[in-house]
């Protein structure tokens, strides 16, 4: 079936749109199978949490991802299909089950042909399985959305995966398109109320905050031993509010405070949600063009500008920031070799976010077609900047220091589309949310040199930070 492109745009015609559906249902029945076919329809400009916010409720499964230097937002909402799964071939599971789904999927084209694309929305957990049986949610989760919202470059897309079968009902189909078309409609010129979040009171569940100081004390000991140079302890904040938390209005509050992070949230279709403001990108690939950060060694920010130089300063010529730094950077580096890329690294330079700065270097490559970027995500996770190194040892270790489930805590979050385009970043400066209670994770890495007392204030300092977007 050859379909001409431009022909889904801002003014849809149902008729046309019918009859190419209804052609689609002939040819399922004619061969005796189904067919998910991906509708995109240019909209009004407007703000998709809102659209998240209308769309969504308790039982859908949702994703939100936002990238501010990009311009782009995007939105998943509801299950078309998904694959939840956990062990250690999860990534390659995820694999093909995107490439199964996508012998199935009949795109119809747009202009904006990038945009328009099915997104598979991927969260996967830290470990690939957990000690405790009671989080809420699967160390691996891949689905594609029965509604996909897109902003990029200032125009907004609105895609509807739908399957197509001798049972699929066209007309109804349409009908849905069209009210869902009117609600996002509706939302044109409106923005989200920003709350008061500086004056919420909450109630600290969390006790024993001494704890992480001494886990830090006991690692430095095996990392003195030379049995691992570096480890990555995280710490938990608990905390209780009056009413259920929101998850629009808090993300809301994140983008705000934290615009050089990305925002994102994922929704289990249980209730609960996990959320965060992550400055880390794990890997971005737009048109076989992969860039990667190696992310490593922090320093507060000043109050004063000549206070915040001189931190900066001291940052960049710290030797245990520095060595902390090139750890990442030389695994990143080779083990992105070792998939045959070729890394080009970049200059490095600063980070600086609004309460911390670290040290930051970019790093390019070019990803042959036959490489599915979550096998370059399979390589990568967990990098140095989370686990530590060696990995596996650092890996092993953890459990020992840290009496909470990480879950999706610093795990690969994002999505991949049709073309191999992806952007996946690491769930670090996160929360799990569930009604009135909120679980909040920050971590730092410990290596020779590390004080116990000022790991433990940057920790606090992440966990507050995170805190104060909760509403």
């Amino acid at each position: 079936m050859t379909i001409s492109p431009c022909t889904i745009n801002t003014f849809v015609d149902y008729k046309y749109l019918h009859q190419l559906l209804l052609e689609i249902q002939e040819n399922c029945l004619i061969h005796h199978h189904s067919k998910i076919v991906s509708i995109p329809v240019e909209t009004p400009l407007i703000d998709p949490l809102l659209v998240l916010n209308k769309f969504t409720h308790s039982h859908s499964i949702n994703f939100y991802f936002e990238n501010r230097d990009k311009g782009e937002i995007i939105v998943g909402v509801d299950t078309i299909d998904k694959l939840q799964i956990s062990g250690k071939n999860r990534f390659t599971q995820a694999e093909a089950f995107i490439n199964n789904c996508l012998q199935n999927i009949i795109t119809l084209p747009h202009c904006d042909h990038l945009s328009s694309l099915p997104r598979f929305f991927c969260s996967f957990s830290f470990f690939d399985q957990y000690q405790k049986s009671d989080y809420p949610f699967p160390p691996a989760t891949v689905f594609l959305p029965v509604w996909q919202i897109s902003v990029k470059n200032n125009r907004c897309l609105l895609t509807m995966n739908v399957v197509i079968n001798c049972h699929a009902n066209i007309t109804r189909i349409l009908e849905d398109l069209q009210r869902h078309l009117q609600i996002v409609t509706s939302l044109q010129n409106q923005t989200i109320k920003i709350d008061n979040f500086s004056n919420k009171i909450y109630h600290i569940i969390t006790k024993n905050t001494n704890k992480f100081p001494t886990s830090v004390l006991s690692a430095l000991e095996i990392i003195h031993t030379n049995y691992i140079r570096k480890i990555v302890l995280a710490d938990i904040l608990d905390v209780s509010c009056h009413h259920d938390f929101s998850l629009v209005q808090s993300l809301h509050n994140l983008r705000q405070l934290h615009p050089n992070c990305y925002i994102f949230s994922t929704s289990n279709g249980q209730g609960q949600n996990f959320i965060g403001a992550s400055p880390e990108r794990l890997i971005s690939i737009h048109k076989q063009q992969l860039i990667t950060d190696a992310l490593a060694g922090s320093a507060p920010r000043g109050k004063t500008a000549r206070e915040d130089a001189e931190k900066a300063n001291i940052l960049l010529n710290s030797h245990k920031e520095k060595h902390e730094h090139k750890l990442v950077l030389d695994f990143i580096t080779q083990h992105l070799s070792q998939l045959g890329l070729i890394p080009q690294v970049l200059t490095p330079r600063l980070r600086q976010l609004a309460n911390i700065q670290h040290l930051w270097t970019p790093i390019n490559a070019v990803v042959p077609s036959h490489i599915h970027p979550l096998q370059i995500v399979d390589q990568l996770h967990p990098t140095p900047a989370v686990a530590g190194e060696n990995r596996e040892i650092a890996c092993a270790e953890i459990p020992n220091y840290e009496s909470f489930e990480r879950g999706l805590y610093a795990g690969p979050l994002g999505w991949v589309d049709s073309e191999g385009n992806c952007e996946f970043i690491v769930g670090i400066r996160s929360a799990l949310i569930d009604g009135d209670r909120a679980r909040l994770y920050a971590g730092a890495g410990i290596v020779a040199g590390s004080d116990p007392e000022k790991e433990f204030a940057e920790v606090q300092l992440k966990l507050q930070a995170l805190l104060k977007a909760l509403v």
